[in-house]
């Protein structure tokens, strides 16, 4: 089996359940600019980074400006996500075997940092997370590779030997095109199936040895 050099884990839908809050808070952004929130918004919604949504929504809606729907938008999520943000099911198990076998892992986020030390500080307080990337971090955020190709960076890696764990198609993206095989459980958006994509229903049925796996060729199930 390939070496599993480390893993690099997205943050809303994959470790926490975080991704509600954050249509909830589009939700509401959405109504003030006088749109109703559908299923056609949900590309630009789910795992879009913040100004991505801010920009379609006022795409959408004909107002305001996307500067101020930026913020407005950072605001509401760090609220609801300070309120609580649950952890999905299986993570703790996955991140005490991968402690457990000296295999590092990092947070990769499209989420700004503002919200990153949010969650980190709260709900994944306990986790100890070799790094964070968060928005802020990179010129640019997913979908583009620019996140996952400064983690492998950071850990001196090259993005071939980490694996990323993703929920969303942006994503999915984002890592694969830095290099990364992808072990995907998706949340609220279905993702297309690629040969650098693995699927697992949820982090319950994912040991070190499931991720060891995507090293080589994903498949999807």
């Amino acid at each position: 089996m390939s070496e599993l050099a480390a893993v690099l884990f997205d943050m809303d839908g994959t470790l926490v359940d975080t991704e509600v809050l954050w249509w909830e808070t589009t939700e509401e952004t959405a109504a003030r600019l006088g749109h109703r929130l559908g299923p056609a918004d949900a590309p630009e919604v789910v795992g879009r980074a913040v100004p991505d949504t801010a920009a379609h929504l006022v795409r959408v809606s004909g107002r305001g400006e996307p500067a101020d729907v930026a913020a407005e938008l950072t605001d509401g999520f760090f609220r609801r996500v300070a309120a609580g943000a649950p952890i999905r099911p299986g993570v703790q198990r996955l991140l005490t075997a991968l402690e457990t076998e000296g295999i590092p892992f990092a947070l990769v986020s499209a989420s700004p940092r503002v919200v990153v030390d949010q969650v980190v500080g709260g709900a994944l307080a306990h986790v100890p997370f070799a790094f964070t990337v968060s928005a802020d971090d990179t010129v640019r955020t997913k979908p583009h590779p620019d996140p996952y190709r400064a983690a492998a960076a950071r850990l001196g890696r090259s993005p071939g030997e980490c694996v990323a764990v993703e929920d969303s198609p942006d994503g999915a993206a984002s890592a694969e095109a830095a290099g990364c095989p992808v072990l995907v459980v998706p949340s609220l958006l279905d993702v297309p199936p690629s040969a650098a994509r693995t699927f697992a229903g949820s982090l319950e049925d994912v040991t070190p040895e499931v991720l060891r796996g995507c090293l080589g060729a994903g498949s999807a199930a």
